[in-house]
């Protein structure tokens, strides 16, 4: 399954949780203990365990376009190499 991660500029959210209800894997939460500076709860990517797959669905859910999505690439396995002789 691919890695990714996601980063929230959490002064631009607006705490309407469209991204929230958009992760499949439900990594995302909206952050109860701090205000932005708009003084909305901003989202929070909750993800110990690395299952953030870089899917987007959040940040295509996301009408402040706050959310970037970053995905690891996976390694390629070597090419061979052609030999003059």
């Amino acid at each position: 399954m691919p890695k990714g991660r996601i980063v929230i500029d959490e002064d631009r959210c607006k705490g309407c949780e469209l991204c929230v209800g958009a992760c499949p894997p439900a990594l995302l939460v909206l952050d109860r203990t701090q205000l932005n500076s708009r003084g909305y709860h901003p989202a929070h990517l909750v993800d110990p365990d690395g299952k953030c797959s870089g899917c987007a669905l959040c940040a295509v859910m996301c009408p402040e376009a706050c959310i970037t999505v970053y995905r690891m690439r996976a390694a390629r396995p070597p090419t061979a190499q052609a030999v003059t002789v």
